[in-house]
């Protein structure tokens, strides 16, 4: 037994290595950044991160192919399910106002391996949706020119038939990618100017369209006539309610710069809150405009709001509207490239990527080698690359990521919270009980009140110590009180918050084996209906189960930054949403996930894992800290033992009156 033990000891502390958390600075708006961000310039940055392309062309094909007119409705539970994910991020960047977004948030909760993945997937989702976005306003404004730019650039520079490539290197999308990137470099400031100019532009636009457009709706192509509001019926309105979810990412770039706030705490809530409403009815209004406008299967999906007005004889609009879309599209292209080299320079920072992305220039106070160095790789996908084939593979890292954080917040909410005290963390299990100091002095314990009280018997102390230790089972991550006598046997030996994330876990993995049966139980599997109907129930009821138990637990309250409503509901339901919609990607899509998965964990374990300031911190002696109560004749006095990281006592520690301890073992004994 013992050498089964020895043997799987480093097993142990491999997976402890893989598990660590972040330690949080106690200043937690230090940075080496500059905090100069108002709640107008995070609202704005998170609306032209969400107001892009989408509203121009996603429109269009969501009414046409799957929903109709009822693409109102698509939009409207897109953004309720989008709201779910935006609280769980909301009360992270207030917070934890730090840069790096969901991988910062997985790290301080979860664990190091897993924040990793995430960083490392958000990574190539911004890159992808970069070189997505440049392609897309190059090819959009290409077509204003009848196609020119491309036929010059086949017929006089190159083309080539490779697969998974395009056919020609779309030098337009790449220069404009190069001169975003120069911009971004001079500093957090000249972007969100930029950002300003064309989010009030893009809006301006939106609202000329919503104007104009109502001018011309027709009620008629709403009709029965025309197919009525919902030809394709609830299934083609929740499948358009899929499509039009990833219309709403890119709120995550407040939660970004959040480190770069003046106001954290208060900025990236109502930010997110606003930025999403805003997009929200954007998205409403433009495809009850465009539906009113034009008989719903008329529509040209790839410039659906130009084409309407030239069909209605303003050919005028159709250049105002390619204005505002080109706009909308510059604003999605600074959020990629604003957020992206703040993730890589977080987890620079933290020593899991390579030491030269985490320099911030002394000037600009922006990371500077990272904005450059991603901005290249950036261009050159979409230099070489064609739109389909990165759009194909959008999506699912953004979706992990939500659903990672959404999961994070359930952990912490759930979890006591450490205060250090001069380098050393202690943790508290009630939020409400002030933390002991850490000295060689003994420290009398009081009343709730703060007054002095004389114990004159044995079992009076006692008692006061009984009652300390009922309060504590009542702490945060701990079973609530009234619940005590019924699970506290089989729950009451854990550590505060172990049980949750064990609920936590297993939330996840039936909201995964749900959605799987759901989705590939008839058709793929071919399962029978009882075995399909038995898989539905147990899953459901794990789950159910795992929200049931977390919610017999003491949260924290009384935080006075926002904190997500409904906990566990909200976050669970987050997860649930986003965990089916990763399941409607296509395979080629997950075999593209696993293969940059792989590439990940090497770069993780052969660079990451070997220089992560967590494991370095690991490796510095600490003095750590026991706690003895000691029972004189007098009152009841509470000591602290310093102890050696190796277990021996230090010579200078209190010792324990060894009589009171031998009659305070006896009366244990007789209890």
């Amino acid at each position: 037994m013992a050498t089964c033990v020895r043997g799987c000891a480093p097993v142990v502390r491999l997976c402890q290595r893989l598990n660590r958390l972040k330690t949080l600075d106690d200043d937690m708006m230090a940075t080496s950044l500059k905090r100069c961000l108002s709640t107008l310039d995070l609202t704005l940055m998170g609306l032209g991160g969400m107001v892009g392309s989408g509203l121009y062309v996603l429109t269009g094909t969501v009414a046409k192919d799957m929903a109709g007119p009822a693409v109102i409705i698509s939009y409207l539970f897109a953004g309720i399910a989008s709201l779910l994910a935006a609280f769980c991020y909301a009360e992270f960047g207030a917070r934890i106002p730090k840069t790096g977004s969901a991988y910062m948030f997985t790290y301080v909760s979860v664990g190091e391996i897993w924040a990793f993945l995430i960083g490392w997937n958000v990574i190539l989702e911004n890159m992808i949706g970069g070189a997505a976005v440049a392609r897309a306003w190059s090819g959009y404004l290409d077509s204003i020119f009848n196609h020119a730019i491309q036929n010059f650039t086949e017929t006089h520079i190159m083309q080539w038939n490779v697969p998974f490539l395009a056919h020609y290197p779309d030098l337009l999308a790449a220069g404009i990618l190069v001169v975003a990137t120069c911009f971004i470099s001079f500093g957090v400031q000249v972007s969100f100017y930029l950002n300003h100019i064309f989010s009030t532009i893009s809006m301006g636009v939106i609202v000329f369209n919503l104007v104009f457009g109502f001018v011309l709706a027709d009620p008629a192509n709403w009709s029965q006539k025309e197919g009525g509001f919902a030809p394709y019926g609830l299934s083609g309105i929740l499948a358009g309610s899929a499509t039009c979810f990833y219309a709403f990412v890119g709120f995550d770039v407040i939660a970004s710069s959040s480190e770069e706030a003046k106001n954290p705490q208060k900025a990236v809530p109502i930010a997110t809150a606003v930025s999403l409403g805003l997009a929200a009815t954007a998205y409403i209004l433009i495809s009850a405009v465009l539906t009113l406008m034009v008989p719903w299967h008329t529509l040209d999906p790839n410039s659906a709001l130009a084409d309407a007005f030239f069909r209605r004889g303003y050919s005028w609009a159709g250049i105002v509207v390619a204005v505002g879309s080109i706009c909308a599209m510059n604003t999605v292209l600074l959020c990629n490239l604003f957020s992206l080299p703040r993730i890589v320079y977080a987890m620079a920072e933290d020593g899991l990527l390579f030491s030269i992305f985490a320099r911030v220039n002394p000037v600009t106070k922006v990371p500077v080698n990272a904005i450059v160095v991603f901005g290249i790789l950036i261009a050159t996908m979409a230099l070489i690359f064609d739109l389909e084939a990165l759009v194909q593979f959008l999506s699912i890292g953004t979706l992990l990521a939500y659903t990672f954080v959404a999961a994070s917040v359930i952990v912490l909410r759930f979890k006591p919270e450490k205060t250090s005290s001069k380098g050393t963390a202690s943790t508290s299990p009630n939020p409400n009980t002030e933390p002991s100091l850490a000295h060689s002095e003994s420290q009398t314990i009081t009343e709730e009140s703060g007054e002095l009280k004389q114990y004159e018997s044995f079992s009076d102390k006692l008692q006061l110590v009984e009652r300390q230790k009922t309060r504590e089972q009542c702490g945060v991550g701990q079973l609530k009180a009234r619940w005590e006598p019924y699970l506290g046997r089989l729950m009451g030996d854990y550590e505060p918050g172990e049980v949750v994330a064990y609920c936590v876990l297993t939330l996840m993995v039936s909201s995964v084996s749900f959605c799987a049966v759901l989705e590939f139980g008839n058709v793929q599997l071919q399962l029978p209906v009882w075995s399909f109907a038995i898989l539905l129930v147990i899953f459901s009821l794990a789950l159910v189960l795992s929200l049931a138990i977390i919610w017999l637990h003491e949260p924290q309250t009384h935080r006075k930054t926002f904190q997500v409503p409904l906990v566990p509901l909200t976050p669970s339901a987050s997860i649930l949403i986003n965990v089916f919609l990763m399941m409607k990607l296509s395979t080629l899509t997950w075999i593209r996930f696993t293969v940059w998965i792989a590439i990940g964990l090497l770069v993780y374990f052969g660079y990451g894992i070997w220089h992560s300031k967590e494991g370095k911190r690991e490796l510095q002696p600490k003095d750590m800290a026991a706690r003895y109560v000691v029972l004189p004749s007098g009152s009841l006095v509470e000591t602290v033992e310093s102890v050696q990281p190796d277990g021996q006592v230090d010579t200078s520690a209190h010792h324990i009156n060894a009589s009171t301890a031998s009659a305070a073992e006896e009366y244990a004994g007789k209890r």
